[in-house]
């Protein structure tokens, strides 16, 4: 009687399973490292973008607080010069 094992073609072999890596590999591990490189890339964008939302808030708040001091100024200037 014939084995059920022959009748499959048998178990792979060393060479066999090297190939089956590799495919496997280049199938799912690929994609996988790009998909997380785009992750990270996204990531390390996304917080330089955040950084620079909170400085332009910063900024908005000194150009407003210096409109004030200018608009300030000039009714000072004309008090002094009322006075005199």
């Amino acid at each position: 009687m014939v084995s059920p094992v022959l009748a499959f073609g048998g178990v792979p072999g060393g060479p066999e399973l090297l190939i089956l890596l590799v495919v496997l590999v280049l199938l799912f591990g690929v994609p996988l490292v790009v998909i997380a490189g785009v992750v990270v890339f996204l990531k390390l964008r996304s917080d330089g973008e955040e950084a620079d939302a909170d400085r332009i808030a910063e900024l908005e708040a000194e150009v407003e607080r210096l409109r004030e001091e200018v608009s300030d100024e000039p009714d000072e200037l004309e008090d002094e010069k009322e006075s005199s």
